[in-house]
């Protein structure tokens, strides 16, 4: 059960994520916007999209959509914070400990380096508490 739902999750999430890379990408290239309100955008946009597809087609869930929303947009906010900060930190220690890549582009690669690890804790928080099944 838990691999099939990561399946249909990645599938959900490989949609919503094109999505919201391409909103980043746009907001922080195109628009020139900062870091955060370029990943709060896209991620906003792209949860919007995750949740009414995860909730009937990845956990086929019944649960009300108003308490289901409210765990959702927690999980979300949790998950977009720690995910993005962890990133950013891994990713400006990694650049400037190995000078492999220019610092000039660490926000470019944090917001790949943070929706990994966004990815992975997105799933669980919405499988085991926003659409969890109580048999």
């Amino acid at each position: 059960m838990l691999k099939h739902s990561f399946v249909k999750f990645l599938l959900v999430g490989i949609l919503n994520t094109c999505v919201g890379l391409a909103v980043m990408y746009t907001c922080l290239s195109v628009l020139h916007l900062n870091y955060w309100v370029s990943t709060f955008i896209g991620n906003a946009i792209g949860a919007i999209v995750s949740y009414f597809l995860n909730k009937k087609f990845t956990f086929q869930s019944n649960a009300p959509t108003a308490s289901s929303m409210l765990k959702f947009v927690i999980v979300i906010a949790v998950c977009y914070f720690v995910s993005y900060k962890v990133g950013l930190e891994i990713t400006e220690m990694i650049l400037n400990k190995t000078q492999l890549l220019s610092t000039k582009y660490i926000d470019e690669i944090a917001i790949l380096v943070g929706s990994g690890f966004y990815t992975i804790t997105n799933y669980f928080g919405q499988k085991f508490f926003v659409f969890r099944v109580v048999k």
